[in-house]
């Protein structure tokens, strides 16, 4: 009886499109509001959607005109949203354990390496040294960033768009994402859509698939 590990589903991926935050670098919103009231933020959180509101900042809304429908339609929160626009460098926590040296092992073993995030452009701007310094941005060919294209995860629109820009084949193309939503839209397009959880399930996801990376260390 052969003792030999399964064979990868078909070749080998030739591209990597990597998510950033929670994937290679911490995302904690909680950090910009350290400085106020905990119950402050909870209502704000609760009464204005918090992730919705952040979601049209990174389908393209600027900040300014996010604060300001806050200070239109629910003032009492204004000043929450508001600090978060203005400590947005604080809610970026430091790497995310073990990926970029799973990036770094992709990267030398000359596979093409996108990134495709949701980020309000102009607070992708702003983070750009702290993510060159964390994540390593130069290591991509090129950052698709959801505020730039006016288009967020998970809308099949977005990923449609970077398969057709980077002239991409959705089966040779594996894609990484924190987010079962996106990753669930990515699968639906024919992407290798990986859910990540952590460094080590990436390792062994990956090296399933026949890319160059080991299944455990980093």
């Amino acid at each position: 009886m052969s003792t030999d590990p399964p064979s990868p589903p078909g070749p080998a991926p030739t591209t990597v499109v990597f998510d950033l935050g929670n994937v290679l670098v911490r995302w904690e919103p909680e950090r910009a509001w350290a400085h106020l009231d905990a119950a402050e933020v909870d209502a704000f959180r609760t009464e204005v959607d918090f992730r919705t509101w952040n979601l049209a900042m990174d389908a393209g809304r600027s900040s300014a005109d996010a604060v300001s429908r806050l200070e239109r339609e629910a003032p009492a929160h204004a000043h929450v949203g508001r600090a978060y626009v203005e400590r947005f460098l604080d809610t970026l926590a430091g790497p995310v354990p073990g990926t970029r040296a799973v990036l770094e092992e992709l990267s030398a073993a000359g596979v093409r390496l996108l990134a495709l995030t949701n980020w309000s452009a102009e607070l992708f701007d702003r983070a750009g040294d702290v993510l060159e310094e964390v994540v390593g941005l130069s290591t991509f060919e090129d950052v698709v960033v959801s505020g730039r294209e006016r288009l967020a995860k998970p809308d099949p629109a977005l990923f449609a768009r970077v398969l057709e820009r980077f002239g991409l084949e959705p089966a040779a193309t594996a894609f990484v994402d924190d987010s079962p939503a996106n990753v669930d839209a990515a699968a639906g397009l024919g992407l290798r859509a990986v859910l990540f959880t952590g460094a080590g399930a990436l390792r062994r996801d990956l090296a399933g698939m026949g890319l160059p990376v080991a299944a455990t260390g980093g």
